[in-house]
């Protein structure tokens, strides 16, 4: 990279990044701040008919914006280590973006990955113990998004889409993660 091209990299990434949640929001209203940092996760993709086979992944999450949304960079296989090439259907280089809305008093999410053209748009809160994100994918088909079994260091996600019977909810995929060790949230 030449003396130009980074200092427009490190500009770009000093005005995009923020070191916290926006004063503005509340520390209630602050679902998303404790995914801040590096993740590996153990996926199970049933999109593309990938039942039994495990695939190995991880995500970055930052606050971005002046502290008003969080974004998250999701990829599997990780980057490093990987033998041999993904399924055209199995590969993730996705980002999320997570902006607060005080009118509505949760967030708006947003999941797009150029890699294989998926686009979903969902509404998170905080529902008793879990994160909810209810939306559609760029089709109309509805979709739920929910992570459980949050510990400050795992979770568990899972996708789940409406059949086109209407009724039936079919499992999509789910990712177990665990927080890297040397990247502790502060």
């Amino acid at each position: 990279m030449n003396a130009l091209e980074h200092t427009l990299h490190d500009g770009f990434l000093t005005a995009l990044s923020a070191p916290a949640r926006a004063a503005d929001i509340d520390a209630a209203d602050d679902v998303y701040g404790w995914l801040v940092g590096s993740w590996e996760m153990d996926v199970l993709h049933y999109r593309v008919d990938q039942r039994n086979a495990r695939r190995r992944g991880e995500i970055h999450f930052g606050w971005v914006l002046e502290g008003r949304a969080i974004q998250d960079v999701w990829i599997m296989p990780p980057p490093a280590g990987h033998h041999g090439a993904p399924e055209p259907g199995d590969a993730m280089y996705g980002t999320t973006l997570r902006v607060w809305d005080p009118a509505l008093r949760a967030w708006r999410v947003t999941y797009v990955n150029p890699r294989t053209g998926q686009r979903d748009e969902l509404v998170g809160r905080r529902i008793g113990e879990q994160l909810v994100q209810i939306g559609t994918h760029a089709d109309g088909t509805p979709i739920r998004w929910n992570f459980t079994d949050i510990t400050r260091d795992s979770f568990h996600w899972s996708g789940v889409a409406l059949a086109q019977d209407g009724v039936t909810w079919t499992l999509e995929a789910e990712f177990h993660a665990r927080r890297k060790a040397s990247c502790q949230a502060m």
